[in-house]
Parts: C-alpha cells; structure tokens; sequence
C-alpha cells in the first residue's frame, strides 16, 4: 500500500503551508493489533495532565498497580507500567533478568520467539532455542525436557504469538520450571484478556504485556508484573544514576544492568513509596491504562474471555462456510486473531486494500514464511462484538467476488449468525 507524497505534503515541504487538522477516516481495525480503542479510554486520554508527585497522581499509580494484578491475576507487589510499546516491558525484563552469561532458553513457534532471541542476546545472554514449525506449539514435556538439559536461569517464551495465531500452553511449564530453578518469563501481549492467563497458580515469574489487543487501548505504555524472586535478583543489581541518587545509596554487588531508561531497579523505586524521580511519567497514557482495565474489570475477566471466544469461533465458522481454510492447529489457536489461507492465484495483497478503501476494514498480512500465504482477522478487545464480525464477513465475500472468488452466497454471514445464536456479543 505505498503511497505517493500528497499535495499537502508536498506545500508543507516546500515552506508554503502546513498540514491540516487531523481527520482520519473511520476505521474497523481488525488486523492482529492494534484495534479500536475503548470510547472511555480515548476520553482518559483527554484528562487534563498532573505532576509526577502531585499526591492525586502518585494515587492513581497505586490505583494502577492494584488495577493490573487482578488483570494478570496476581498477588505481586511489584506489578506497574513501563513507559513503551509492549516490545519495551520485553526489553526491560530480559535486560534487567539477564547478566551476560546467563544461559537463557527460548522455545520459538513464530516471529514473537525469534524476538526474545535477539533481546536476550543482546542482553549478553547465551541463548539455547528449540524450535516448532510456525502453526504448531510446542508440547509442554518438550519444554521441560529442553530445561533438564541446558538447566537455564531463564525460559523465555511467548504465549500467544500473533505471527502464527497460536496460543502455547503454560500451565505445566511454569511447575516444572520452578522446581528446576529456572525462572519464566512471559510475553503474553497477544492473549492477556483474550484467552486465560493465571500469573500465580501457573507459576510465572515474570509477565508482560501491552494495551493494543484485547484490552483495547493504545499503544505506548506496557504493564508489568514480577515476583519476589525476581525482584530480589534485580535489586542485586541496583547502581542509582548521579544526580538523583540518595546520599545514603549503596550500589549492590551484581554488575550495572545496561539499560538505564528500562532499568527496572530504578522503576521499582519510581513507583515505590521512595518515588526515585527516574523519568516523567507518560500521564496520559498512564490514565489509559488505568482505564483500560477497569472497562475491562467491570465486564468480568471471565465474561471478556467468553466474548472472546464467542466472537472468534463465529467468525471461523463464516470464514469456513465461504470455503476458505483456516491456518494452524486447530486445537491451539488464540481466542483473539484467526489465520486464514488466502485463495490460490488471488493477491491477498490487493484484497486488503480493497477492504480498507472500500469498506473501511483493516485485516492483516503475515511475516517471513507465512508472507503472502495467510490474512490474519482480529476479534478483539472493543472490536470483539457481533456486529463488526458479520460486517468483516459481508465485506470480504464482496470483495473475494469482485478477485475472481466466489464463496457461497451469504455463507458466512449465515454461519456466523448460527455460531452466535442467541448470544449478544
């Protein structure tokens, strides 16, 4: 979808006028993320900004922190925000679990996996992998057996990787880990509020995510959550930068972590009662966030994830009664983001730029082996909802007609209106 300089551009780049007020058209985003964001969270967007330390402001951090432990169903003191997309919570975990040396385990089943590899790396880490064709998850015995072998302080994996669709499961893995002594680290980005996900009953040790899937909120903050065991290690490596280090600070004996800004040491006493003046906090994304949650606390945790499923299984069953093939194991997709085959001869490219220009949809591409192979269709967070499911349906089987496909008519919308029966959504 390249797009050649427009007109404005081109008068502002020459000095003779400036943009125009922002006015977007109207978007159904239903691609793998981001999604529309929550009505209520665009107006917390909107709340008029407040010092760091005004005490109104230190309130809502721990109104936050309370907030996002029964979002990852957790009893974690140390349960907070990170200033970033969701790729910066990664980034702050692993460098801040991770002394170069350490040996690190990465099971990968998509992009997501090959991610953590780079950040691990980069982190000084000696990283073993084990790999699954993209599709697939891994086996939780496999898992555990790659942890007797290597005996790594940190297993670091994805749950849901939006790249292949596929959802891994934990509940064995986090056990197993445990009383192996190695640590587990999860990205659980793609799946939190869209498919289960129970922090202390399946023993993570360190949990991350971002707001732009299934908790419908923008991009640009990342909750987080550590247990006492790893903030014990990362306290062990606590330097306090000059100019706001306490005269009474003592460096601990670990090395340096060699990320300031994502120096989680430095993060836990920011939001701590100490208030270690790190950096200004993102305000208003902090408020988002902070909405993001309740929205979804009020509806229940359980209800979300029943919407979820509801949605998603509707939208299948309408993708396969137009005769398309749906990507992966059945048995382990996410909730939230369905893979689908696009029709042989047919430019799925093309497709997606129809939908969006002539029916104001965005569904999305893939990456590396599945480039051109698959669409991937969110059903998430506000998107996650009757309506938006039979209008994707309806769309596409126009546009599929309109390449040279010609699906059943108004199969899709039909089995969709089946799988959903009576349920609202």
């Amino acid at each position: 979808m390249d797009q050649k300089p427009s007109d404005s551009m081109k008068r502002v780049e020459s000095g003779l006028g400036i943009f125009e007020e922002l006015d977007p058209e109207p978007r159904l985003l239903m691609g793998p993320g981001p999604v529309d964001v929550y009505p209520r969270v665009l107006r917390a967007l909107s709340t008029p900004l407040l010092g760091q330390f005004d005490p109104q402001f230190t309130e809502y951090m721990n109104q936050v922190m309370a907030l996002y432990r029964r979002i990852f169903r957790t009893e974690n003191e140390w349960t907070f925000l990170i200033d970033g997309t969701a790729r910066s919570a990664i980034e702050a975990c692993l460098i801040s679990m991770i002394v170069p040396g350490d040996r690190v385990l990465v099971p990968i089943f998509g992009r997501f996996g090959l991610l953590l590899k780079e950040i691990a790396e980069r982190a000084g880490g000696k990283v073993v992998t084990i790999e699954t064709e993209w599709g697939t998850v891994f086996d939780p015995q496999r898992i555990v057996d790659a942890v007797k072998k290597h005996r790594p302080k940190v297993v670091a994996l994805v749950q849901g990787d939006t790249s292949t669709t596929m959802m891994q499961p934990l509940e064995e893995v986090g056990p197993s880990c445990r009383e192996l002594g190695s640590l587990v680290y999860v990205d659980a980005t793609a799946s939190i509020c869209g498919n289960p996900l129970e922090v202390d009953a399946w023993q993570l040790d360190a949990v991350t995510c971002g707001l732009q899937k299934c908790m419908s909120g923008p991009p640009g903050i990342a909750p987080i959550t550590l247990n006492e065991q790893v903030a014990e290690i990362i306290n062990g490596r606590q330097h306090i930068e000059g100019g706001i280090r306490p005269n009474d600070c003592i460096d601990a004996d670990g090395p340096r972590i060699m990320s300031n800004y994502f120096d989680l040491a430095m993060l836990m006493d920011y939001w701590s009662p100490k208030r270690l003046n790190h950096h200004t906090e993102a305000t208003s994304m902090l408020f988002a966030a902070r909405e993001c949650a309740r929205v979804i606390l009020e509806e229940g945790l359980e209800e979300g994830l029943k919407r979820h499923q509801l949605a998603g299984g509707a939208l299948r069953s309408g993708l396969e009664a137009m005769d398309l093939n749906l990507y992966g194991d059945p048995v382990h997709r996410t909730a939230n983001v369905t893979g689908v085959y696009i029709p042989d001869g047919m430019d799925g490219e093309k497709v997606r730029k129809e939908l969006l220009v002539d029916f104001g949809i965005e569904i999305g591409t893939s990456f590396g082996p599945l480039h051109g192979k698959i669409w991937r269709i969110g059903t998430m967070g506000y998107v996650c909802r009757k309506p938006n499911v039979l209008r994707l349906l309806a769309s596409l089987e126009a546009v599929l007609r309109r390449n040279g496909y010609v699906p059943p008519a108004g199969a899709g919308v039909d089995a969709a209106y089946k799988s959903f029966g009576k349920n609202l959504c």
